[in-house]
């Protein structure tokens, strides 16, 4: 079938093609998702168990170490992650990459079925552990509530109401609240009081316990009807529980338990989370979005419904944004859609200019055909508008064109022959449609492992590949079909078209006559041109050493994080006094928005790439948003300073935020073993080295310093003698220092508990701990502390013991200096040698983590389907030539363009990425695509009967138009990626590594075909002069 024939004979169809391209198009692009950045599956779970009382080796031999057992049977387990404390189990669970979202549900029914079968076997004390899959769900709309005058319970209050209405919102998921203290009714009551009246401490906890029981009265029928009994006595207010009668009367009084003891309702202590906003104490709004969904048309909503909500908001209570993920999107979206633009007018202004109006138009119109095509199959396949995908599309941008160049040239060289449009569009469709079709999926194939990738960054920028996918497949499409018929409508014939009349040489001019020259050389002295091509390459090689390394750039988003720790065991009110402090003089810095700071835990996940830390009473976290992100880089520089000269006590870490999943650190060193006091010592010398390099901060370890544990002698003996147990001691030291439970106090849906403690005074000190008072069962009195225990001693423990895949692990983490201008490989490369140069003892292994263990995971993944991609690709050109040494002089050059690409990122200073790499896998893609049209052109000349050298050469100059035309093209649209930090390594790998593939193509090619084909050099003037 004639296709080109069809398309320009048929021209109700092609009409009909081009308006269903423009309208369903445009209708498509209004309803594409949109978002800031792609999303991609956290693949972990957190299993939570706490065994109150337990020392972080009893919870990890009796908790920890049970659990990490039973889930390493599961068969999709990639790796667990365990952290125990005093009291605090946490194993972190993560599935391998090959598993994806829709799998994930019935894992996690597996994981929960486990952990519930060996939840009976637990020791006394440990409770039912919790399995949290859901804590990777990501709130997009994060708000500050908080209000001059109100106290956290009226802020719940509110927010409770808030909650309600916003979860109704169309495309809202869940909504939830972080930062809320909770409620308990405290009972202040002296031992000392106690002993005197005699009342054993188990008496009031029955009392309180009978008394407010729920329990079931029974029935009675009465007449026809049958009623349920239904006592009063729970406690209705606080109120009624002062007024309980406790213990016997004493002189005909009857004794309340206010008489003996205070009773309040207060907040729980010590608090487990504190959240302000810019200094006022607030709790946390969390909004997440359902999934395929547009994210600005949900915080509009979100937008509309807080407004309708103000009248019902009470004087003085605001909610701030602290992250509003639309807006975030909105105008990410909109400054992607003006590069797209940029771009999209650079190309078809370079059309223009070099191709005249009517070519610069035709083909400036089949490429916003085939980009609005594209959109229709990205709505139909879900592919929502965000950074990768629009930066797909205008990478996309140059080989867009390719093909429709390719065509309007032939047609153009055709009509300057002499040939009629429709013989002209006809020949060339023939000609090339299968080469094109080939050096399309050959592009196609170079970004194959991006799409095939299966880890967390491959899904991240996943759509770069599936973009590039449809977008280069539509414009073969469109090349083959509508650009014909175009080129029918746009161009018109010569007066002698279809006669004998002699054609003009449509390869005329100064460029023509300069590139036939420079090629005339290279031909005639081919091997001192391969000679310098092989020289280039061993420099580029050898220069490619000082070109920075990277994983993946900070974001945009003017805001950026300061994370501070003070030393292990600090209570949380002296942390937030701390943080109170410093964020009282950020607050006074003109260029800030705002400050939001967490202390004992990190805020909720706002972001994909943002990673909560857990609770922990020595951390804090500072939000800090500035009014423009170009203020970040001098504030850090003074935050610097001024935390380092006077905060030298703390750890302070200062982080952008990332724009692609990262780790804890920059750098980790990994250490496994059996033995604590062995890892800390491999610990301190890795520190050392790190200290030593000069380029590293925030050096520390996941395992804290070593914490004081104050422990009780305990006297077995006389406490038997007395009946009293350790039981009986761990519970008088709990309710004095931190209060024991002793019942429950509802109020309607909440249940508040209530708590034993000893007045404010009888707590204040470790002093006055041997002259508590322990009630002794087997004399029916109080007898003091020191009765029971001959003793106290100090020692030390570690706060945290971390495991990773069942082994005892300290991780040793630094960052790279905020200031300087080396990134985290780069220090690395340094400072590896030294690390691994340690001699471990045996039963120690070293591994590494960090952004290295990430950068070697991604390209470990990508590079697995390399090897395929590229014989499928060799394969191609085999097929398309039915031979092996026409593509070996195409594949020849694809190393050579090393050459422009180490050239171009030292000369732009750039550093060689993640997304660099991606760069060069598609440069490769567009090199051999280039050879692919110019080979196809040589055989097709051979096929004409035109001798072998002169073939190569006229062939070689009719692809200088097209060539250069899809470099330059390509080239400039790079030009709007250039200003982002993102994509910004890419497009200068693509921009000049294309840029020397171009001559590469022209000049290398020839050469290694005549080389190839044993070809002997000729004089342009015995075959140029043979034509006139």
């Amino acid at each position: 079938m004639n296709i080109a024939a069809y398309f320009i004979e048929k021209k109700v169809t092609s009409w009909m093609v081009t308006l269903i391209l423009l309208i369903g198009g445009t209708i498509a692009f209004t309803n594409l998702g949109q978002l800031e950045d792609p999303e991609f599956t956290i693949k972990d779970a957190l299993i939570i168990t706490t065994y109150p009382g337990a020392s972080p080796e009893q919870v990890e031999e009796e908790v920890t170490y049970p659990i990490e057992q039973e889930l390493q049977t599961l068969p999709y387990v990639d790796k667990i992650t365990s952290t125990s404390k005093a009291g605090y189990s946490k194993v972190q669970l993560t599935i391998k990459d090959q598993y994806r979202a829709k799998e994930l549900k019935q894992i996690w029914d597996e994981v929960r079925k486990k952990i519930r079968d060996l939840s009976g076997s637990f020791p006394k004390g440990v409770s039912s552990p919790m399995v949290l899959d859901d804590f990777g769900d990501v709130y997009g709309v994060m708000l500050a509530v908080h209000g001059s005058g109100y106290n956290y319970k009226d802020l719940k209050n509110y927010v409770d109401y808030i909650k309600r209405e916003l979860v109704l919102v169309d495309g809202v998921a869940k909504v939830t609240i972080a930062g809320d203290q909770k409620e308990q009714v405290t009972i202040e009551i002296s031992r000392a009081k106690m002993a005197n009246m005699g009342i054993a401490p188990s008496q009031l906890e029955n009392l309180l316990t009978n008394q407010n029981i729920v329990s079931n009265a029974g029935r009675v029928k009465v007449g026809s009807e049958y009623i349920r009994i239904s006592p009063t006595g729970e406690f209705k207010d606080i109120s009624e529980l002062e007024n309980l009668i406790v213990g016997k009367p004493i002189d005909g009084k009857l004794i309340r338990l206010s008489d003996i003891a205070t009773i309040k309702r207060e907040y729980v202590t010590p608090k487990k989370q504190i959240v302000d906003f810019n200094g006022a104490p607030s709790l946390l709004l969390g909004i997440s979005f359902a999934a395929n969904v547009n994210v600005v048309d949900v915080g509009e909503r979100l937008e509309k419904r807080l407004d309708e909500l103000k009248y019902q908001q009470p004087v003085g209570i605001h909610l701030d944004p602290i992250y509003f993920q639309s807006k975030e999107v909105k105008h990410s979206v909109s400054n992607f859609l003006l590069n797209l633009v940029e771009a999209v007018a650079i190309v078809i202004l370079v059309l223009l200019i070099f191709m005249g109006v009517r070519s610069g138009i035709l083909i400036g119109l089949i490429l916003l055909l085939t980009i609005l095509g594209t959109f229709i199959v990205m709505d139909y396949f879900k592919i929502n508008l965000q950074r990768i995908s629009l930066g797909g599309l205008i990478i996309a941008l140059g080989m867009l064109v390719d093909n429709a160049i390719v065509v309007t040239e032939g047609v153009l060289i055709g009509l300057k022959r002499g040939m009629t449009k429709l013989e002209a569009a006809s020949a060339v469709v023939k000609q090339t449609k299968w080469p094109l079709l080939g050096a399309t999926v050959i592009a196609i194939t170079a970004f194959a492992p991006i799409g095939l990738s299966p880890d967390a960054v491959g899904e991240f920028v996943g759509s770069l590949f599936y973009v590039l996918l449809i977008s280069l497949l539509l414009s073969w499409i469109t090349a083959i079909t509508l650009t014909p018929f175009f080129c029918d409508l746009f161009f018109t014939e010569s007066r002698t078209a279809g006669t004998d009349a002699a054609a003009e040489d449509p390869y005329k001019g100064i460029i023509f006559d300069a590139y036939k020259w420079l090629l005339d050389k290279a031909m005639h002295f081919r091997w001192v041109a391969v000679i310098t091509l092989v020289l280039f390459l061993l420099v580029a090689g050898w220069a490619f050493q000082f070109v920075k390394q990277s994983f993946f750039p900070p974001s945009t988003t003017p805001m950026f994080f300061m994370d501070i720790q003070m030393p292990e065991g600090t209570h949380i009110d002296n942390t937030y006094a701390k943080v109170r402090e410093i964020e009282a003089s950020l607050r006074k810095d003109k260029r800030i928005d705002y400050v939001a700071t967490t202390t004992g835990q990190g805020a909720l996940r706002f972001m994909l790439t943002y990673t909560a830390k857990q609770e922990n009473s020595s951390y804090a976290q500072f939000i800090i948003r500035t009014k423009t992100r170009e203020d970040i880089p001098a504030l850090l520089a003074e935050l610097h300073k001024k935390m380092h000269d006077e905060y030298p006590e703390l750890e302070v870490k200062l982080q952008r935020l990332q724009l692609a999943p990262s780790k804890e650190a920059k750098i980790e060193a990994r250490i496994s073993g059996p033995d604590p006091k062995v890892l800390r010592q491999i610990s301190e010398k890795i520190k050392n080295i790190y200290r030593k390099d000069g380029g590293l901060e925030s050096i520390k370890d996941d395992w804290r310093q070593p914490v004081k544990v104050l422990r009780p002698i305990f006297d077995n003996a006389q406490a038997r003698r007395l009946g009293i147990s350790k039981n009986d001691l761990d519970k008088v030291l709990l309710t004095n220092f931190s209060g024991s439970r002793i019942g429950l106090y509802r109020e309607g849906t909440d249940l508040l508990p209530i708590m034993q403690k000893a007045p404010k005074n009888e707590r204040r000190s470790i002093d006055q701990i041997r002259d508590l008072q322990i009630y002794s069962p087997s004399s029916g009195a109080y007898v003091t502390l020191s009765t029971v225990v001959s003793g106290f001693e100090t020692v030390w423990e570690d706060p945290i013991i971390e495991r990773r895949n069942r082994k005892r692990t300290i991780t040793v983490m630094a960052d790279p200096n905020i200031l300087g201008g080396e990134t985290a490989m780069s220090i690395f490369s340094r400072i590896r040698g030294p690390v691994e140069a340690l001699k471990l003892p045996t039963g120690y292994s070293l591994d590494w983590g960090g952004e290295y263990e990430s950068s070697r995971d991604a390209q470990k993944n990508i590079f697995k389907a390399l090897p395929m991609g590229y014989l499928f690709m060799f394969i191609i050109t085999v097929l398309l030539f039915n031979s092996v040494r026409v593509p070996l002089t195409i594949w020849f050059c694809v190393p050579l363009a090393l050459i422009g690409v180490s050239t171009g990122l030292l000369v732009m200073n750039a550093p060689f990425s993640f997304m660099a790499l991606l760069g060069f896998l598609s440069l490769s893609g567009m090199v051999v695509k280039n050879g692919i049209v110019l080979a196809d052109q040589i055989n097709y000349e051979i096929n004409q009967g035109t001798e072998l050298y002169e073939s190569i050469f006229i062939s070689a100059v009719s692809r200088v138009r097209p060539v250069c035309m899809a470099a330059v093209t390509t080239i400039l649209g790079m030009v709007p990626l250039l200003f982002d930090d993102f994509f910004k390594s890419m497009a200068v790998v693509i921009s000049f590594g294309l840029g020397f593939a171009t001559v590469l193509t022209l000049i290398a090619v020839p050469i290694f075909y005549s080389l190839m084909f044993k070809v002997t050099y000729r004089k342009r003037s015995e075959f140029e002069g043979s034509k006139e």
